[in-house]
Order: C-alpha cells, then sequence, then structure tokens
C-alpha cells in the first residue's frame, strides 16, 4: 500500500500521483474520484458569483477529468481498469433545482464525463460509473442529510451507467438501500 499527495486541481499533481501509482504497483485497476467542494451554497444560477462557479468546476469536474485522462493510460496497459465518480444526488435531472447551483451543474457534467467516457472505453474493458452515496450529514452537506455517516455505511445508492443494451439502455437509474 502507498499514499501520494494530491490536488485535482494542479495538472502536474494528477499526473505526478498516477504516475507514482503505476511505477509503484506496475498497474492501475482502480480510480475513485471523490475529491468535491462545495462553496455556493445558496447561491443562484442567475447571480453568481463567476470565480465560485470557475473554481467549483475546476475541482469537481476537471480534477475528476485530470484523474480519469492520467490513470486511462495505466489502465489500458492491462486492458482493465475501473473508474467510479462520486456524485451527488443534487445532479440528476429530477433534482436540479435552486441554490448550490455551480455545485449542481459540475456534478451533472461530471455524470455526462462518465457517459462519455463509459462509451469510449468499453472496448479497452474499463468500465465508467457514477455513484451517488445518496444524503449523507458530512461536512460537505453542511451536517444536514438523512443519514450520519455511520448509518450510510450499510446504504448504496447507485446511479450507474449501462450499456446501451442493459436493463434501463444506458440511462442512469437509482437504486434504493439494499437490505442486508
Amino acid at each position: 500500500m502507498s499514499a501520494h499527495q494530491l490536488d485535482v486541481t494542479d495538472p502536474a499533481s494528477v499526473v505526478r500521483a498516477i504516475a507514482d501509482t503505476g511505477y509503484t504497483h506496475g498497474r492501475l485497476d482502480v480510480l475513485v474520484n471523490n475529491a468535491a467542494i462545495a462553496i455556493d451554497r445558496q447561491q443562484g444560477a442567475a447571480s453568481a458569483d463567476m470565480e465560485r462557479v470557475r473554481a467549483t468546476l475546476d475541482a469537481n469536474l476537471m480534477g475528476a477529468w485530470r484523474c480519469c485522462t492520467a490513470a486511462i493510460p495505466e489502465m489500458r496497459k492491462n486492458r482493465y481498469g475501473r473508474i467510479v465518480n462520486v456524485t451527488t444526488h443534487l445532479s440528476t435531472y429530477a433534482n436540479l433545482g435552486t441554490g448550490s447551483a455551480s455545485y449542481r451543474v459540475s456534478r451533472a457534467a461530471l455524470n455526462a464525463l462518465t457517459r462519455v467516457l463509459a462509451a469510449e472505453l468499453r472496448e479497452d474493458n474499463i468500465l465508467v460509473n457514477a455513484a451517488s452515496p445518496g444524503k449523507v450529514r458530512t461536512r460537505l452537506a453542511y451536517g444536514r442529510g438523512e443519514r450520519t455517516p455511520e448509518e450510510a455505511a450499510d446504504t448504496f445508492v447507485w446511479l450507474a451507467t449501462l450499456p446501451d443494451d442493459g436493463p434501463t439502455g444506458g440511462l442512469f437509474h437509482e437504486r434504493q438501500p439494499l437490505d442486508r
């Protein structure tokens, strides 16, 4: 096991962390893009602070994209890889409402990127999915979720990219908590 410092907004940091991982372990099998910021809590789209929008898009969308483009060559070497982009319930079309405009847009764009990459990488045996942990009381959610992180540990809510011939015709779908 190894650890690497990573700033997803710094392209050199991303390349360095992915290259170091590939070198140290001889391969890269899984990438989980979980980094995010939410700095526009009550901000609407019509009166957005564009600096906050830029910073949010850079971290939440471009950061994940940078990590993907750095990781994909490592995954292609072994014709295997899994990419999971952590998203949010706030980025589904049904939940695109008011407040946190740049956060919602950044995660909706991440969902779109997930679909595009999934289609591009299918032949390389690299699967790309997006997953939403649901509403959890974390610092990012300002402690206002439906469950504590401990309660959510046994809950899975997925927005998954499936092949076009899959059960949902390639559309994102939501699966409710699993009974264990």
